[in-house]
């Protein structure tokens, strides 16, 4: 999915077990430059137009890294969903917890996402909680923007959102927060949404495939329509084959994290506390 989005720019993705080794190697195969200059946002736009193989790399990211306590970082990043942020408050194996909430007082920058789809005192709730922590990080929020539609067999096409008008949908949704995605659907504006949940990460296998066929059958017999069957890009990328095996209409829902402009806390004041981040620290990693 990033290497289809980010085509057109500089960006270079790493895959692998041990994510700083990874790392490593393209920081040696492509070079680097000083962060703080690479982080401004003419160099930015630059690098959108710039050769993806003679650009260096001057921001690494690592998805999920917050408890790889052994690599040295110039930000921390803290994800919360706004739904459930701390889940059952218990740590794995009996919760989805690695830490307790003073681990926070690491954080840089926490986020709350699917703000939303929260109300203001749950908001008001959870950024209480991230500052009773301990940290003196900022607090910024987000949501989940869809941008368009693209159908399985043309994963480059962008189909406009309004093509879901009048339509019966059944969303089929293997990600953590599926609440969220049903939601987005239904404020485009379809006729009908229905849904099957599937666990995080899901692999769909043969039985999962006559139980989708099976539902999109009875939602036709139901309503006499057309159904359309609906899937996020996560979903898609994670076995597209398996979405051109169902013989039916399926359609997948691209869509974008967007900064929601809450409490003064916008895009902009976002960027500028990355840089004001990275130019204080003045790390240059050595690969």
């Amino acid at each position: 999915m990033l290497r289809r989005r980010l085509a057109d720019t500089s960006t270079k993705i790493g895959v692998g077990a041990n994510r700083a080794a990874v790392g490593s190697s393209m920081l040696q195969k492509y070079g680097h430059v000083d962060p703080c200059d690479a982080f401004c946002r003419e160099k930015l736009a630059c690098n959108r137009v710039a050769s993806g193989k003679s650009a260096k790399i001057g921001v690494a990211i690592l998805d999920d890294g917050m408890q790889h306590r052994s690599l040295l970082r110039d930000v921390e990043i803290v994800m919360v969903n706004g739904l459930t942020p701390w889940g059952n408050t218990h740590f794995i194996p009996r919760g989805p917890m690695r830490e307790p909430l003073s681990a926070l007082t690491r954080a840089d920058i926490v986020v709350i996402h699917h703000a939303d789809l929260a109300c203001e005192a749950q908001l008001e709730t959870i950024a209480r909680t991230v500052q009773d922590s301990g940290t003196t990080c900022s607090v910024f929020f987000s949501k989940l923007a869809p941008s368009h539609i693209f159908e399985v067999h043309q994963p480059l096409q962008r189909l406009s959102l309004n093509v879901l008008d009048g339509m019966i949908v059944l969303c089929v949704s293997a990600i953590g927060c599926p609440d969220a995605f049903i939601h987005t659907v239904r404020e485009i504006g379809p006729l009908n949404v229905d849904r099957l949940d599937f666990s995080d990460h899901h692999f769909f296998n043969d039985y999962d495939l006559e139980l989708i066929q099976e539902r999109v059958r009875q939602l036709v017999d139901q309503h006499n329509k057309q159904t359309v069957v609906l899937v996020t890009e996560k979903d898609y990328d994670r076995d597209p084959d398996f979405l051109r095996m169902l013989g039916l209409k399926v359609w997948v829902l691209s869509s974008s994290l967007q900064i929601m402009p809450l409490k003064e806390q916008g895009e902009d004041e976002l960027l500028r506390k990355l840089k004001d981040i990275i130019t204080a620290t003045r790390h240059v990693v050595q690969p």
